[in-house]
């Protein structure tokens, strides 16, 4: 009969992941070993577990040997892997739910060890959109306390007037005493780092309408059916969230006339020529009449065309529409969200 202790080999190097910890969580106390436990998830409590079943009798020489290729690892660099959802996980054992929600937060905002750091690495064009807002004395408070590189940034950000008084704040300012500093930071953590790392986490629906809206006419419909028979909620979801060439339709005339002017002319009569009627009309209404003109007459020259190369055009159209609304110079209405308020009301 062969000895249970053949099953662990004693080289070192022939022992497998799963059996270096099934051995590690063998040679622990109980009272150790739970708190490591809990920090598993189900895969890998069943996969250690049967590891650690099938074991048999281990040498301690090899336990020794593990023990201290462990502890010569974490000694250096890499051996430990954390994760957002381990430090979470973690935090939950021992902090109220507030309060872990709170330290995540700070996680996912920008990095720095202080709210003033953090705030060094926060975009200027986000920071002086939340400053505007607030009284000039405080926005003096917050901008003496970043460097001055990111403050002028900031500055250049804020409505002139606004910025002026700032500056007139700041030249004025005497030491600031620490309750004060304290309040403002906060208040900084509790209104905008919290918002922004709220912004920051982004929503898996949101995400996968952003790649719906990227598939191709044939390949979207294939995969939204999937979808509705299997999960009907997340479909309709992933479809509101969804902007597509005919919600084009609800772009005031100075926005259409903008994206016209951005949008490559050559390609403009292959994106219209799979539109609406309605959406054509949309655009010829904001063109001249000679424009509009050759634009026709060119679309007629084209006969059919390929559907592929057609959505190619509409999803350009759709992804420039999208950056000209990030910069704040069209306006992209929430369609769905107004028909479904006409229909509510």
């Amino acid at each position: 009969m062969a000895d249970p202790a053949e099953k662990v080999k004693e080289d070192i190097k022939s022992v497998t992941g799963p059996e270096k910890a099934a051995i590690f969580m063998l040679s622990l106390t109980d009272d150790h070993a739970t708190g490591i436990w809990d920090l598993f998830d189900e895969d890998e409590i069943r996969e250690i577990s049967v590891t650690m079943s099938n074991l048999g009798q281990v040498s301690s020489k090899l336990v020794e040997k593990l023990l201290v290729e462990f502890a010569g690892k974490l000694s250096g660099s890499g051996a430990i892997v954390g994760s957002y959802e381990a430090t979470q996980r973690l935090l939950n054992r021992f902090l109220s739910g507030d309060r872990v929600n709170q330290v995540m937060d700070e996680i996912r905002g920008p990095a720095g060890r202080t709210m003033w750091e953090k705030l060094g690495n926060v975009n200027e064009q986000v920071l002086a959109n939340y400053l505007k807002n607030e009284y000039p004395q405080t926005v003096a408070v917050v901008l003496s306390k970043i460097k001055s590189d990111h403050a002028a940034r900031v500055l250049g950000c804020l409505p002139e007037d606004f910025a002026l008084e700032v500056i007139n704040r700041m030249l004025r300012m005497e030491t600031v005493q620490k309750d004060i500093l304290e309040k403002v930071e906060q208040t900084l953590r509790a209104e905008f780092m919290s918002n922004l790392s709220r912004t920051n986490r982004r929503d898996s629906h949101e995400m996968m309408a952003e790649i719906f809206n990227n598939f191709d006419r044939q390949t979207e419909g294939r995969f939204m059916a999937s979808l509705e028979e299997r999960n009907r909620e997340a479909a309709e979801k992933i479809k509101a969230l969804m902007f597509t060439f005919e919600d084009l339709n609800q772009l005031d005339p100075g926005s259409i006339q903008t994206l016209l002017r951005a949008f490559d002319k050559d390609k403009l009569g292959l994106a219209l020529k799979g539109a609406s009627d309605g959406l054509r009309d949309l655009f010829f209404s904001n063109m001249s009449e000679r424009a509009g003109k050759i634009l026709k007459e060119d679309m007629e020259v084209m006969g059919p065309v390929r559907l592929r190369d057609v959505d190619e055009s509409q999803m350009l159209m759709v992804n420039i529409a999208k950056d000209l609304a990030a910069r704040g110079e069209i306006m992209l209405a929430d369609s769905k969200g107004d028909e479904e308020r006409k229909g509510g009301g």
